[in-house]
């Protein structure tokens, strides 16, 4: 829609102290508007390229599987040392039975009490070979359900890189490409800079920062292509009677609006 003219007498705030400018110099800055909105767009491009938001969550998600497989090797590898000891425990106790049966068979032992207390001893030593191999048989069941457990968390870590490794490809690839016109874009910027007055190029640049990254618009079709705001016929008259090297701002958006064939003047 058209905006009303909000300055009496037609007087625009931004002409109190109107900056100079030839009317090339001014058509010049809109080339390097149109460049420097490039190189925005290919910035931005590579700041938000697809893979870097999977290649991101992937990472984050690896890292959780990481800890979780640090942490399940811990379970397991003390599953192996109690599984070494209570194999040790077992093999321990069985030794001291055959050597008992191996005394008792080659007839060492002669007194009928020292008979007797041995044949206890081996009905102790084999309760004791029993109860030793129920708690190997429960520490190796331990020890199967972590070893898998940590197995599917390095499977899930190794799927994870793979598919890690084939972003990061893509991503190089895409951005490599975007790298290489926007070095492109960047060397053209010289020369149209190049001559520009300096006064009207820091203008340009302040409000560059200022207006998300355009500093100047044309005017077309009595539209400032800025803030896409129409201009109604009043301060249409009031640029129709601005000289041609007077810088005009756009009294919507403040920046400067660059007269042109099109500007329905």
């Amino acid at each position: 829609m058209d905006r009303p003219l909000d300055v009496p007498h037609g007087a625009s705030r931004h002409q109190e102290h109107p900056l100079k400018a030839d009317p090339s110099a001014q058509l010049k800055l809109l080339d390097l508007q149109e460049l420097d909105a490039r190189a925005d767009q290919l910035r931005h491009l590579r700041s938000h390229l697809p893979e870097l938001a999977e290649i991101a969550d992937l990472t984050t998600q690896r890292k959780q599987l990481d800890d979780q497989a640090r942490d399940a090797r811990i379970v397991v590898d003390d599953l192996q040392a109690e599984q070494a000891k209570v194999d040790a425990d077992v093999e321990q106790v069985k030794a001291r039975r055959t050597r008992d049966r191996d005394r008792m068979d080659q007839g060492l032992i002669t007194n009928p009490k020292d008979l007797e207390r041995m044949g206890h001893e081996l009905t102790s030593l084999e309760r004791r070979i029993a109860s030793l191999e129920d708690d190997e048989l429960e520490v190796m069941e331990r020890l199967e359900q972590a070893q898998a457990t940590l197995d599917s968390l390095t499977a899930q870590v190794e799927t994870i890189d793979t598919r890690l490794a084939t972003l990061t490809e893509a991503r190089d690839e895409k951005a490599g490409v975007i790298d290489t016109q926007l070095v492109d874009v960047e060397a053209q910027r010289g020369p149209s800079v190049e001559g520009l007055p300096e006064d009207l190029l820091a203008l340009y640049e302040k409000l560059r920062t200022q207006k998300g990254g355009v500093g100047a618009a044309r005017l077309h079709q009595r539209r400032c292509t800025g803030c896409q705001l129409g201009i109604d016929n009043a301060e249409i008259a009031v640029i129709r009677s601005t000289p041609a090297d007077t810088v005009v701002r756009c009294e919507e958006c403040s920046r400067i609006l660059v007269r042109t064939a099109e500007s329905g003047l």
